[in-house]
């Protein structure tokens, strides 16, 4: 059945206010900032707001006051886009800096937590993959894997900026099959965008800092695109679809669209031998008529062809 999903990106400057050294005043001058931002996509009234990397980082901060301002700060810009999720009942994916209480020794991470439209929090994903200097003078720690959380809208992975470089993060996610990948950062990523959409067979949402923020579709195309004149997006996506070769479906898949008509899309970006089936009715999926017809999924012919040549040669 179709799945049509709302999604927000922005791409909000961080906020360039000067550290007048009142941590009241500062978390109230963020507040207003944030606010102000995200006003910009609720009367879309989207499904998902992904924000860009430490959206609630003062730049002109020293680190170690930065530091400070994290502890200070605590939960309340959290709390804050929670209430925002509540009202507005939607999810949010908030990406910054958030203190473990407890620990001594690195006690940040560098975190996307995904806000439910109830207001509490789905899950947390740390970014895995840091630059040096997050570690040895930030004091943020490494995450350790991949994150998938489940959504009424489908699975949702999660990157952070400079883990958009590791294969071996990508291939995690492909093999744990995610409808989106959620990418929140200060750092754009160019192709790689394109590649983890087309690896992971994936949506892909990316939230840039004062950069562009797209979303993909699953074979790395351009949907939505923020501009030099506006810094936020709102896109609607069907997260119904199956990603095929052509090889050995053609005639399967054609037979399909004759049975189920314009409610069966076939989309065909060109060039990589793939079709995307997305459909749009109420009575069955993209992925039961794959099974109906016989469809090989994109990775079951590429695993079938890996066989073969085992075996042949």
């Amino acid at each position: 059945m179709a799945k049509f999903v709302k999604i927000s990106a922005l791409s909000q400057p961080s906020c360039a206010a000067r550290y007048s050294g009142d941590m009241e005043g500062m978390v109230q001058i963020m507040q207003r900032h944030l606010q102000a931002n995200i006003a910009q996509v609720l009367a879309d009234s989207p499904d998902l707001i992904v924000l860009p990397e430490v959206c609630d980082r003062f730049p002109s901060m020293p680190l170690e006051v930065r530091k400070e301002y994290y502890r200070y700060r605590g939960n309340r810009i959290r709390d804050m886009y929670c209430e925002i999720a509540r009202e507005h009942k939607c999810y949010i994916a908030y990406s910054a800096c958030r203190l473990i209480e407890g620990e001594t020794n690195h006690p940040f991470r560098n975190s996307t937590q995904l806000i439910g439209r109830d207001g509490e929090i789905v899950g947390i994903y740390d970014k895995n993959h840091l630059v040096p200097d997050e570690y040895d003078e930030g004091d943020i720690s490494y995450g350790t894997e991949p994150a998938v959380l489940e959504t009424d809208f489908g699975r949702v992975g999660f990157a952070i900026c400079f883990d958009l470089n590791y294969a071996e993060l990508m291939n995690a996610y492909a093999a744990l099959h995610p409808n989106l990948i959620i990418f929140s950062s200060m750092y754009h990523g160019g192709l790689t965008q394109e590649n983890w959409a087309y690896t992971c067979r994936s949506f892909f949402v990316g939230a840039i800092c004062s950069d562009q923020s797209r979303i993909l579709n699953p074979v790395g195309e351009q949907l939505y695109t923020t501009t030099n004149y506006q810094n936020h997006i709102t896109g609607k996506v069907n997260l119904d679809y199956a990603v095929v070769h052509i090889d050995r479906n053609r005639a399967k898949y054609l037979a399909a669209k004759r049975k189920y008509g314009d409610k069966l899309i076939i989309h065909d970006p060109g060039h990589v031998g793939v079709v995307v089936l997305f459909y749009e009715g109420e009575d069955t999926t993209a992925r039961d008529i794959v099974r109906e017809f016989e469809i090989l999924p994109l990775d079951d012919y590429f695993n079938l062809c890996r066989e073969h040549k085992r075996k042949n040669q």
